[in-house]
């Protein structure tokens, strides 16, 4: 049975498993757009059963409810807290930042509203009853809603069809109440002595008597977090519910004003990221947690859910039929749920990591804080509360005036004018090794946009270390004087501008087409011989398989990285970074998946790292002892059993110890079945979290698209250099553009000579309709 939707049409029978947010409101919905459907909310707990305290809404989700059902919008909004303030408190100071706007209410009022809506539109609920299995209800009900939270027995029982996949994290949490209002949204950090807990607080009840199910002075909700070895160690697996709201009320005595903590069934959990690769099956479709769950310091949870609610009701009036409204509700809600849990990730990673920003300065901390999920960066916080940016600035010793990104950075005896990279990319356009009139328009008109560094793509040490045939190289005197030329160029008609060379060998990677003929396709006729570490095709019966190199070749390999060094240097180059990422040949030595030997050359990571050390050496001893070096690696191979963030800053540290500048940190391209979890700045918390362990310069990289961004990473102290390849790709002259969009005209972003004219943004035809000239109220 496809039964049809919308008007005119069969009404549907609907049974909707869970009776949480989510479930509630899809029923009441779908009620109230066609009475005659008959809907059944089943709820195995009491009516005002709830394990949680208080809800966020967004101003964008309220939004939504306002337009599908004003009656719920108006319940909703007579009980609302709303307030705009973020207290944060670390080592006894308490910033503030405000502008953010919160609207919450207790969560046994949410459900109370939603359940008045559904029985006053004649929804059926059923609570204190386990619901028939979703395939049972299926057989004679149109359509299946599995509301049935994270841990959804719908989920478990298809998993088959929806495929979850289930991650839990490395905090232990729990939800407790505070009887009193608070006024702000509250970060508090504290070291317990066996390392750092922190609060996440936030009002959901005013002070009245007129909320049934809440304190006469009000409500807050209390979460405490911390580490799973600090929970451990400071032994609470061994305390029961009521001990541990002691301790947490002791523990964050000051905020709570020496007050106890409410319990609700409270106890310590860790949280579990639920994913699935599919959210219907026949006439089921999952919704909310069951589909989806996104970390609680983002505050999302129940937002997804009602948000979830709204666009099946839409789809289901939109479309014919029941398979076709289920498709679209999936495809308007996949891509939205995705960036959600990108950004709920990153927000938990940062806090799992809390102990590595502890000794940040006070308000850069505040700042890493409220900008950790990378959704709120530093233009939005600035038009929120430009005291709070500038305060950040100030402290940074940022200029008046000066964005982030426009703060000069200085490595070893070379400094760069700003913070902007012009990242390596390969370009195909050389021949026989040698860069031509290409490369010296495309990186030249790239030092003309003012950029601070501009790198060259990877530069092979050897005809064998190439890519492809088109591959550029620094192993002839040719390929030096061509170089030259490109370096004089940058030097003489863009001051300022330094310009890097990346040296590389692609290993197992060569002796391949051009990226447009074919990426990681062998040639047609022509190929060349391939070294490895290992004796390992990158892919099995389509790329050759590699000659696993003996001593004797690593020597000549080692010296062939050292012959170009000392060509860059002749030819001019201000920095030189060694490729260890990305599956090229030193990068094949650093991950478990790409080298088995079995010599000293493989084995644990001290071993794996043997060779690109020794490499790494040898370049350092022809590069002028003036001229930083830098080294990119892939910080995660995004495989099992491949590298792990944690090897990343293993191997970071070593390159450093060896006299390494800064570390450029990529990810991935190491393995063809590498599932990456890309979106916007999806690269930068591994570079943020070499910085902030070892202490160490970074470079990020990875899908940073906007000087907003930039100037975020920067101010929060992830990176200290940001690279940008595709945006340089779209406009050359992205980094003065940048400055110009923020106003700036400083000395980090000087337009060419025979550029300035174009130094403003070109005005463009009137927009706005003339104003008029009497209003009448």
């Amino acid at each position: 049975m496809t039964a049809p939707t919308g008007p005119g049409r069969r009404p549907l029978k609907v049974a909707v498993l869970g009776g949480g947010p989510g479930g509630l409101y899809a029923a009441a919905l779908l009620k109230r757009l066609d009475p005659d459907r008959e809907i059944t909310v089943w709820e195995r707990n009491a009516p005002d059963d709830t394990f949680g305290f208080g809800v966020v809404l967004s101003d964008e989700t309220l939004g939504g409810i306002e337009h599908a059902d004003p009656v719920v919008y108006g319940a909703l909004q007579a009980e609302f807290v709303r307030w705009d303030a973020i207290d944060i408190v670390h080592r006894g100071r308490t910033l503030t930042s405000g502008g953010h706007g919160f609207a919450a209410l207790g969560r046994r009022r949410l459900l109370a509203v939603l359940h008045d809506r559904c029985r006053a539109l004649g929804v059926r609920l059923v609570f204190r009853t386990e619901a028939p299995p979703a395939a049972e209800l299926a057989r004679d009900h149109d359509l299946v809603i599995a509301a049935d939270g994270v841990h959804s027995t719908t989920r478990t029982a298809h998993a088959d069809i929806f495929r979850p996949r289930l991650t839990t994290h490395r905090c232990r949490y729990i939800w407790l109440s505070a009887d009193f209002a608070l006024d702000s949204f509250r970060f508090e950090i504290v070291d317990t002595g066996h390392g750092i807990a922190q609060l996440h607080a936030y009002p959901y009840a005013r002070p009245s008597p007129g909320h049934p199910g809440a304190p006469r002075g009000g409500a807050s909700t209390v979460i405490v977090e911390m580490r799973e070895e600090v929970w451990r160690a400071n032994g609470l697996d061994a305390l029961d519910e009521t001990a541990s709201a002691a301790w947490c009320a002791e523990l964050f005595a000051g905020t709570l004003r020496g007050r106890p903590l409410r319990t609700n069934n409270s106890s310590w959990i860790a949280f579990r990221t639920v994913v699935n690769e599919r959210w219907s099956h026949g006439r089921i479709v999952l919704l909310g947690d069951a589909a989806h769950t996104a970390h609680f310091s983002i505050g999302s949870g129940t937002k997804l859910a009602v948000e979830d609610a709204l666009a099946l009701a839409a789809c289901l009036r939109e479309q014919p039929t029941v398979p076709d409204a289920l498709a679209a509700y999936e495809a308007e809600r996949r891509p939205v749920v995705a960036s959600t849990q990108r950004a709920a990730r990153a927000s938990l990673a940062w806090f799992e990591d809390l102990a590595t920003y502890t000794g940040q300065p006070p308000h850069q901390f505040a700042f890493n804080l409220l900008t950790r999920s990378r959704r709120v960066t530093h233009g939005n916080l600035r038009l929120r509360d430009a005291e709070f940016t500038d305060a950040v600035a100030a402290e940074a010793g940022v200029p008046d005036g000066t964005p982030p990104m426009f703060t000069p950075f200085r490595l070893r005896g070379l400094t760069l004018r700003n913070r902007v990279v012009v990242s390596p990319m390969d370009m195909y356009s050389a021949a026989d090794g040698t860069p031509g009139d290409f490369h010296l328009v495309h990186l030249g008109s790239r030092a003309l946009g003012g950029a601070g560094l501009v790198m060259t793509e990877m530069v092979c040490v050897s005809p064998e270390g190439r890519i492809t045939p088109a591959c550029s190289g620094l192993y002839t005197p040719e390929h030096e004087r061509a170089w030259r030329r490109v370096a004089d160029f940058v030097h003489t008609q863009a001051p300022g501008t330094a310009l890097g060379v990346q040296l590389g060998h692609s290993g197992r990677k060569g002796s391949t087409r051009r990226m447009w003929e074919g990426i990681d396709q062998p040639l047609p006729d022509g190929n060349w011989p391939l070294v490895a570490p290992s004796a390992l095709p990158y892919r099995p019966g389509v790329n050759q398989t590699p000659h696993a190199l003996t001593a004797a070749e690593l020597r000549a390999v080692r010296e062939q990285f050292a012959a170009s060094a000392a060509s860059a240097a002749r030819a001019g180059f201000d920095l030189l970074e060694l490729h260890c990422a990305h599956g090229y040949l030193l990068s094949g030595f650093l991950s478990p998946l790409t080298n088995h030997r079995t010599d000293a050359y493989g084995g644990a990571l001290a071993g794996r790292l043997r060779f690109p050390l020794e490499v790494f050496d040898a370049v350092r001893e022809q590069w002028p002892a003036d001229r930083p070096m830098t080294v990119r690696i892939s910080a995660t191979d995004w495989a099992e059993g491949g590298t792990t963030p944690d090897d990343a800053v293993a191997i970071a540290a070593a390159f450093a110890e060896h006299g390494a500048d800064a570390i450029d940190v990529s990810t991935g391209q190491v393995v063809p079945h590498e599932r990456p979890d890309f979106g916007r700045s999806y690269q930068t918390p591994f570079a943020d979290r070499i910085r902030n362990t070892l202490g160490i310069p970074v470079i990020a990289v990875g899908a940073i698209s906007s000087w907003d961004d930039v100037n975020s990473l920067i101010l929060a102290g992830r990176a200290d250099l940001c690279a940008l390849a595709r945006p340089h790709l779209y406009d050359p002259h992205w980094t003065l553009h940048a400055a110009a969009e923020q106003g700036y005209t400083g000395p980090g972003a000087p337009w060419p000579l025979p550029y300035r004219a174009g130094s403003r943004t070109p005005p463009t035809g009137r927009t706005d309709a003339p104003k008029p000239r009497l209003t009448l109220n």
